[in-house]
């Protein structure tokens, strides 16, 4: 496998990449509550099948390749061929790199890309002297969230609406880099 730069995607190759989504049987229960001006959120594993499937419609990809042509995105390429994305950006008012969106092609997960993408984001994060890392998940992404504490990520903030399916809250997680 090879990472390097991920130039402008002209067509669309995550149509071919078979089940874009996940399926868990674990998510993560967000509660609050609210008491003489104090807001307290819980955030627990909780046993609950969930399976969410998306297709990257022609106008995300459009808004994607805004993204892709600052320079900061990364493809996995197997034979030539890519595999796998992970978009990013800088973000010079925070002093942040923000990961706007990481697919794999359903074959190639769980065989190393995911890794070595996120890597190649860190890597580039501290070479543009980046004080963090962000991304934003959905609460019902267990997969995903387990994913990135391993990678190092912590959960550091929620909005719980941001997504019309009242399922979904989402999560942002951060990796420290200073």
């Amino acid at each position: 496998m090879e990472i390097k730069k991920l130039e402008k995607l002209t067509n669309n190759p995550s149509t071919n990449w078979g089940h874009n989504g996940y399926t868990t049987d674990t998510i993560y229960s967000v509660s609050s509550i609210e008491y003489a001006g104090v807001f307290e959120f819980t955030v627990k594993e909780k046993a609950f099948s969930y399976t969410k499937l998306w297709e990257t419609e022609l106008d995300e990809l459009e808004t994607l390749n805004t993204v892709i042509e600052k320079g900061n995105s990364f493809g996995a390429y197997m034979n030539h061929e890519l595999v796998g994305w992970i978009i990013g950006e800088q973000r010079t008012w925070n002093n942040s790199f923000y990961i706007e969106n990481i697919l794999i092609h359903e074959k190639h997960r769980r065989q190393g890309a995911g890794i070595q993408l996120i890597k190649n984001a860190i890597k580039e994060a501290r070479r543009l002297n980046c004080r963090v890392i962000e991304l934003e998940t959905q609460n019902t992404n267990y997969p995903a969230i387990q994913f990135y504490r391993r990678m190092g990520f912590n959960i550091t903030g929620m909005n719980t609406r941001l997504y019309n399916n009242s399922d979904e809250i989402a999560l942002f997680m951060t990796l420290d880099l200073e």
